[in-house]
């Protein structure tokens, strides 16, 4: 995924009211910029480091900048924008980059499916068969290049999880894809010390028959693009 112009960069200050950051420019300015992550962001915060926005050109925006990269307290980026997510997957399903998904006849987005009022990421048609593909985004990391989602409780992630495990129950592939946008992160595993229900939920759905991938990203000012499976790890 390039950006339509490289990214520009400050220096983080803070980010506040869940949704809003400031950053300082390199003449001092102090700019306020969206922040798109609903999460608590836990690990990818450190003021007084680097940071990288896009600007819009929609003049009704009211804050025309979008925080795109953290730099974490580890010196690793995160791509904090988790709307880039399903494009990055995108992309890696179209490139044939995730052998377990190659060769499917149709792609669909935004398909509501199951009995909780959910929208899958993905819907494919492999060999005349549907495939269910969700995914999630990944930017918590902790010590040794451990990787975990959710980084604050998400019902809606236990949600999606018990549909997907329904779909297998019904005779069909589910797959829940872990974009990984964090270039410290190695593996990834579900952050039970964080959220125990989507935990359980994470582990009831692997043994009914979901599959699980991760896939890690290349982060830079000019592109994010998946590169390379990671390892999952089940504990539960």
């Amino acid at each position: 995924m390039l950006f339509p112009e490289p990214l520009q960069q400050g220096v983080l200050i803070q980010r506040y009211k869940r949704f809003l950051a400031d950053i300082r420019l390199e003449n001092g300015e102090i700019l306020t910029v969206h922040c798109p992550n609903t999460g608590s962001m836990k690990n990818c915060l450190q003021p007084g480091a680097p940071a990288w926005f896009s600007l819009s050109s929609d003049t009704k925006r009211k804050y025309p900048a979008t925080w795109e990269i953290a730099t974490t307290p580890h010196g690793h980026l995160a791509g904090i924008n988790t709307g880039r997510a399903n494009r990055l997957v995108r992309e890696a399903l179209e490139a044939g980059l995730v052998p377990s998904l190659r060769g499917f006849n149709s792609i669909r987005q935004e398909v509501a499916y199951g009995s909780e009022g959910s929208r899958i990421d993905f819907l494919l048609e492999i060999e005349n068969q549907p495939v269910y593909v969700e995914v999630k985004n990944v930017t918590l990391a902790e010590s040794d290049g451990q990787g975990f989602f959710p980084d604050a409780v998400s019902a809606r992630g236990a949600r999606h999880l018990r549909e997907l495990a329904a779909m297998v129950r019904a005779g069909y592939r589910a797959v829940l894809v872990y974009c990984v946008q964090h270039t410290g992160i190695t593996q990834v595993t579900a952050a039970e010390h964080i959220d125990p229900a989507y935990a359980a939920a994470f582990y009831q759905a692997i043994r009914e028959g979901v599959e699980v991938i991760a896939l890690g990203a290349h982060i830079s000012p000019t592109e994010i693009a998946l590169k390379q499976a990671l390892p999952v790890r089940f504990v539960g």
